[in-house]
């Protein structure tokens, strides 16, 4: 029979004697993670490979520190990387709803802003001042007074003309016109016109008609001359403004002379304040249509002059890290702001503002996938901006709405950055198994372990980590004790004697609730007994579930029996997790017996509230049974076997060495004691396997039993190779060294029968048969009987159908 565990065996302690320090006030700051050899390696690796398709995806469960590792390193690793250069939008004059996207060296792009804004501003006071000046106003008033000459002599020598031929020039609606007139001057009226004979009306026509033409010559000419004046006007003005532009643009022409594409926009600008000069010219203020209401002055926009900062690494030091807590589309890729003036919403591309992949863009780009997958078209977009290796600003719902309008499309800027996803393992797996893009353009895994070994090492390097969160956060410093318990807890974490957890947002918690036990205790220090409070209270807070569970079994609500003996029925154990806190849950599993052939029946299956593995475990006991008792002839036999008062799912294997006991006690008729429960899995052949949660499962059966007062005779068993799992709660380990609880590791099933009835299980012979009066002897002796009953229950119904044949008649007993 299979010996209890020793306390020694059920809890590592930390010998304070290992870790050489009074308390973490003395130890210096730890550089680096502790525990992700593993992961860094990897990190360090995507980060160094440049190829396309080589970003990044950081695995590992929630606390592992995944974010504070990348961002540590990215930090370090990009100071010491090449700025990126700087980007800005300017007007495309050729295309105004397409922004042109000029790259400058990192800095110059404010430079090229205050630039263009001062050149705005002398030119706005310049020009003016050239058309001011004595120079400008005799060439303008020389042409003007030309045209004018010209225009009084064509007309002149016309006036003339009609004025002898007894006409005039006079104005009308629709112009010049020629009329005839009297010795005194005035018009001839149409009734006067009517009285004249017909000779002269058709001279005065003659003649009229004659002027009216030459006068439509003279308005030619003269509209001619007009477009002369305007050209030579226009192109005077040009002449003048372009003393006052032209150098200023070639001064920044020869200040950007290595960048041809902002000598370009530059030669596009001169051209575009030459055709435009009346902007620069002093606006005289339009009198209101409304005498009362005063309209505010309406102030020229130079605004297609200006310079859009887009992008500037000025300040950066080394390569951008950019970490985005909110990817939304438009937080990634920009957006194009408006501003609303008299009611109407407007834009221009000074409102094109960078999104988090501009500013990341020659550098690293940090993101949850989690909440990348929360914000529509975010991650598509991503993928396709990484494949493409160009950043574009659109519209995403411009394809979802009835009627297009139009919008700005800023010029695609070219995309260098490593990208680094941060996530949990599920996560990773789902989008490399389903999403081939995934695979192309995230080729390297981080992944982050989530328990380290436990050596002196990494005990120092624990006491280390709670030296630094002390002191960054003004906590009391740990003494030995108080560390000791610290990675005790590390381990219980770990589920594991020789592991520690490398989940430190959960050390850190308990590392900042432990300081609050110790700074309400009056300490100077935390010790501890401050950590063990800590934990306490954790626990307080969290099960109430578990207390509610537990008030039931004592009102025999849920029945649980912890003493006697009964055949068919054993304590099961199962772990229900609340999320923030995990507890184990006694549980009856029974099994019923009897003459038939339906074989083992698992209830949960049949009721649907039995999951795969669970199913798999009934189909292992069906073949144990099958391997142990029917060597030598079949066995016929119909059984149940259920968890009594379940209402909800269950899954898992962990139940099937409790499950074979109950079924083995029903067959033989032998009483299971119910001062014990089980946990375990096993194979074909008998063999114990581990199963999770093994700390948890035994401290609920020990609750239990301590409530209901512990008399020596309680107790669990276990698989054996689930002892180094063991970081029991100190309250179990007491009372395992005061004998009134025990824990029993075994290795063969057998073991577990022998502890929960008090009798051999029995070895089986070389002939297939057991030692009589063993267990296994008892449960042969039972299959025999129900195989014999079986047998002659077949032999009755033959006799039965031989009988009914015989008194038929004979035509009926004849074949067909």
């Amino acid at each position: 029979m299979s010996e209890p565990l020793k306390p020694d065996e059920l809890f590592r302690c930390c010998e304070i004697a290992a870790l050489d320090f009074g308390t973490t006030d003395e130890l210096k700051d730890l550089m680096g993670t502790i525990g992700q050899e593993k992961a860094l390696r990897s990190l360090d690796f995507g980060l160094s490979l440049n190829s396309q398709g080589f970003n990044i995806f950081a695995m590992g469960e929630d606390g592992t520190g995944k974010m504070r590792t990348v961002k540590t390193l990215l930090s370090e690793r990009a100071s010491g990387e090449k700025i990126p250069p700087d980007w800005c939008y300017v007007y495309n004059f050729k295309n105004p709803d397409y922004p042109l996207a000029i790259s400058l060296e990192p800095g110059k792009g404010a430079m090229f802003q205050n630039d263009m804004n001062e050149l705005v501003a002398t030119l706005r006071d310049e020009i003016p001042k050239s058309f001011d000046s004595k120079e400008y106003g005799k060439q303008r008033g020389r042409i003007i007074e030309e045209f004018q000459q010209k225009q009084k002599d064509l007309f002149a020598g016309l006036e003339e003309e009609a004025r002898s031929k007894g006409f005039a020039i006079r104005k009308a609606v629709s112009g010049l016109l020629i009329v005839p007139v009297k010795k005194n001057n005035e018009p001839l009226t149409e009734e006067e016109f009517a009285e004249l004979d017909d000779k002269t009306k058709k001279r005065v026509e003659e003649v009229g008609k004659s002027l009216q033409e030459k006068l439509d010559d003279v308005v030619r000419a003269v509209r001619e001359a007009e477009k002369l004046v305007k050209e030579m006007l226009s192109r005077l003005e040009r002449e003048i403004a372009l003393g006052s532009v032209g150098h200023l643009i070639e001064d920044l022409k020869k200040k950007h002379s290595n960048n041809e594409k902002i000598t370009d926009y530059l030669g596009m600008v001169q051209e575009d304040i030459l055709a435009n000069l009346e902007d620069f010219k002093p606006a005289e203020e339009q009198p209101s249509q409304l005498p009362f209401l005063r309209m505010p002055k309406q102030e020229l926009s130079f605004v297609r002059y200006a310079v859009n900062d887009f992008v500037n690494n000025g300040e950066t030091k080394g390569a951008p890290v950019i970490f985005e807590s909110n990817p939304t589309y438009l937080n990634l890729f920009g957006r194009t702001e408006y501003k609303v003036q008299y009611g109407m919403a407007t834009t221009d591309f000074s409102l094109i503002k960078p999104g988090a992949l501009h500013k990341a863009n020659g550098g690293y780009l940090v993101l949850n996938v989690m909440d990348l997958f929360k914000n529509i078209f975010s991650y598509d977009a991503l993928k396709r901006a990484l494949r493409t290796k160009e950043l574009k600003m659109e519209d995403v719902w411009e394809q979802y709405r009835l009627v297009s309008t139009a919008g700005m499309k800023p010029e695609a800027l070219p995309l260098d950055i490593k990208v680094v996803l941060i996530g949990i393992p599920y996560v990773y797996y789902v989008l490399y198994n389903m999403d081939d893009e995934f695979r192309e353009l995230f080729k390297v895994k981080a992944d982050f372990d989530n328990r380290m070994p436990r050596t002196k090492e990494n005990m120092i390097k624990y006491a280390i980590f709670v030296s630094g969160l002390q002191k960054d956060e003004k906590l009391l410093p740990f003494d030995r004790g108080g560390v000791a318990k610290i990675i005790e807890y590390g381990s219980r974490l770990a589920g594991h004697q020789e592991k520690l957890s490398t989940q430190f947002s959960h050390v850190a918690d308990l590392v900042r609730e432990s300081h609050y036990w110790a700074n309400k205790a009056g300490s100077d220090v935390v010790m501890g007994l401050h950590v063990v409070k800590a934990l306490d209270e954790k626990i307080l807070r969290s099960n109430r579930i578990e207390e509610r569970i537990r008030e039931a079994t004592l009102e025999d609500t849920l029945i649980v029996n912890t003493a006697g003996e009964k055949v068919g029925q054993v304590n099961g154990l199962a772990v229900l997790s609340l999320g923030d806190y995990d507890f184990g849950k006694p549980s009856r599993i029974t099994a019923r017996t009897y003459i038939g052939k339906a074989g083992v029946v698992n209830i949960e299956r049949e009721t649907k509230m039995s999951g795969k593995i669970h199913e798999k475990a009934i189909m292992i006991i069906t073949s144990y049974l099958g391997s142990r008792y029917a060597t030598r002839k079949p066995i016929s036999l119909s059984a149940s076997i259920t968890f009594e008062q379940l209402y909800e799912m269950i899954e898992g294997d962990s139940a099937t060495c409790a499950e074979l006991y109950a079924l083995l006690s029903s067959i033989a008729g032998i009483p299971l004691k119910q001062s014990y429960a089980v946990t375990g899995s096993m194979d074909q052949n008998g063999e114990v396997q581990p199963i999770g949660g093994v700390n948890e499962k035994i401290e609920g059966f020990f609750e239990l039993c301590k409530y209901r007062g512990l008399d020596g005779s309680h107790g669990v068993i276990i698989p054996r190779r689930n002892v180094k799992n063991l970081m029991i709660r100190q309250e179990v380990v007491d009372a395992v060294k005061e004998g009134k609880f025990f824990i029993y590791p075994i290795d063969k099933v057998e073991e577990g029968l022998e502890i929960l009835t008090g009798r051999q299980a029995g070895e089986m012979s070389d002939d297939g048969t057991y030692p009589e009066g063993t267990i296994n002897w008892h449960v042969m002796k039972r299959l025999g009987e129900i195989a014999e009953a079986m047998e002659k229950k077949k032999d009755q119904e033959r006799e039965t159908l031989n009988s009914t044949v015989a008194h038929k008649p004979e035509s009926e007993q004849k074949p067909d």
